[in-house]
């Protein structure tokens, strides 16, 4: 019931006011832009070719839904962070993608600590990186409490599910992982202590011997992630890696 919730509300129309919150001038980001991506120089916004949706005020800060796209024929990326610049973590993810996944269809869900600007910079095949990006209303999302009882969190961690469906002659892929990605700023509403950090940290998701896409994440990607991808399929299952800041594994064939 609850994966059934979850799938619905990620194809549910969420970014139907998308246009009206572009990135906004944040200090913030011109602080950590250099450190982030290793450039004094901002990456151009273009939505030829690369686009990013988020609602312009989040429903739940703790569970905000990002599209990233990218219109067909746009040049191939090659590596892409995203970051929410008013995060304690500033990077949600480092992802890189594989040749299935171009042109780019890649849904998450993140948490937005206060009004912040969210963004994508990608880098090309040639080198160029571009930008794409919205200011989303949210606040509270990474000290928001855990969805679930600690004996939940345990019992369910690491359980999988995966859906394939069709959409326009390609196969839209959606991976469901069981993890309540603590932020290390939330508290046990029983004991009121401090939960420690602790969240998938590394992703990698291939079918057969073709990478699909890689993730290096951080304190903000939402609990019990759900990533949702077009691509076209190759032979052989879709596996799934994932590890944890605990030093956990899973695996799992789909």
């Amino acid at each position: 019931m609850r994966l059934a919730l979850i799938l619905a509300l990620l194809s549910a129309p969420a970014y139907a006011e998308g246009v009206a919150n572009p990135l906004q001038p944040s200090p913030l980001w011109e602080d950590l832009r250099s450190s982030i991506i290793d450039t004094e120089v901002e990456p151009p916004v273009d939505p030829a070719i690369l686009m990013l949706e988020a609602p312009v005020r989040a429903d739940n800060p703790a569970l905000v839904p990002v599209r990233i796209t990218q219109p067909p024929g746009a040049p191939a990326i090659r590596r892409l962070v995203l970051v929410v610049d008013g995060n304690p973590a500033p990077v949600a993810g480092e992802f890189t993608f594989g040749p299935a996944l171009m042109p780019l269809d890649f849904e998450v869900r993140v948490r937005v600590d206060t009004y912040s600007d969210l963004r994508a910079i990608a880098t090309l095949d040639d080198g160029r990186m571009v930008m794409a990006g919205r200011y989303v209303k949210a606040s509270g999302g990474c000290s928001a409490p855990a969805g679930k009882n600690m004996d939940e969190v345990r019992a369910a961690m690491g359980q999988m599910r995966f859906r394939q469906a069709e959409e326009g002659g390609r196969a839209i892929g959606t991976l469901m992982i069981r993890h309540p990605n603590f932020s290390g700023l939330q508290r046990d509403q029983v004991t009121l202590l401090t939960i420690p950090a602790e969240f998938i940290q590394v992703l990698d998701v291939t079918q057969g011997d073709q990478p699909l896409f890689t993730m290096e994440a951080g304190i903000s990607i939402a609990e019990d992630p759900v990533f949702r991808f077009a691509y076209a399929p190759g032979a052989g299952p879709v596996a799934v890696h994932a590890q944890d800041t605990d030093g956990r594994v899973w695996d799992q064939s789909f």
